[in-house]
Parts: C-alpha cells; structure tokens; sequence
C-alpha cells in the first residue's frame, strides 16, 4: 500500500477536537488526522507510528513518507514551525496521513467524479 502525507496547518485544539469528534461519525475512512504541539519530526512520527499500528498500515512505509517529507520540503516545514510558534500554546500542528487509495477515492468524492 502507498501513503501520502502533509502538513496542513496550525490549528486551536478545540476545533480540530470537535473535528475528530465529527469524523468519528462518519464511516471509516484511510485517513487520518495528526495534531501535534510540537513541529518536530520526532514528535510527528510518534503520532503516525501510532496510527499506523492501530490501522495496521506499513509503519515502516509510513515512516518512509514522514522522514521523506521532512527531508524534502524544509522551507514548508520551517514555515509552519514558525507559525505554530506565533499562534500560541492552545493551538497545533496539523498533519494528514492517509493510504493512496482512500485518499483519491475522498478527493473524487468530493468532485463528484
């Protein structure tokens, strides 16, 4: 299986809260949500190994896509380090992780394709 991965945005805990809320509603999907109050890489893939164990994804796929990322967009991850540290302590790094599949099927989906 393929993974795909990126940062999204900082975001007030409250609200991504109440969006998880809302996404555990609906039928499960192969996407996953991270928020993290830290921009570090460690602190990323703590939260993906995670998930990728209780979805029983390839961790270590996963954890290929993470550090890839990491490694190719520097600028984009400097960006949001700086913006997370300028939105204060009630608010988080956001991050998508999601199998290739679920992913495209969701983006069609919301076309209508």
């Amino acid at each position: 299986m393929r993974y795909a991965f990126d940062i999204l945005g900082v975001s007030d805990v409250l609200y991504l809260f109440g969006q998880q809320q809302l996404a555990q509603q609906k039928p499960q999907t192969g996407i996953e949500y991270i928020g993290s109050y830290q921009c570090t890489l460690d602190a990323t893939l703590a939260s993906v190994e995670d998930i990728s164990q209780r979805r029983s994804w390839n961790v270590s796929e996963v954890v290929d896509i993470v550090v890839n990322f990491w490694m190719r967009n520097a600028d984009a991850v400097s960006y949001w380090k700086q913006e997370l540290d300028r939105a204060g302590e009630s608010n988080l790094l956001v991050s998508r992780i999601a199998d290739i599949h679920s992913f495209k099927h969701n983006l069609e989906t919301l076309f209508g394709e």
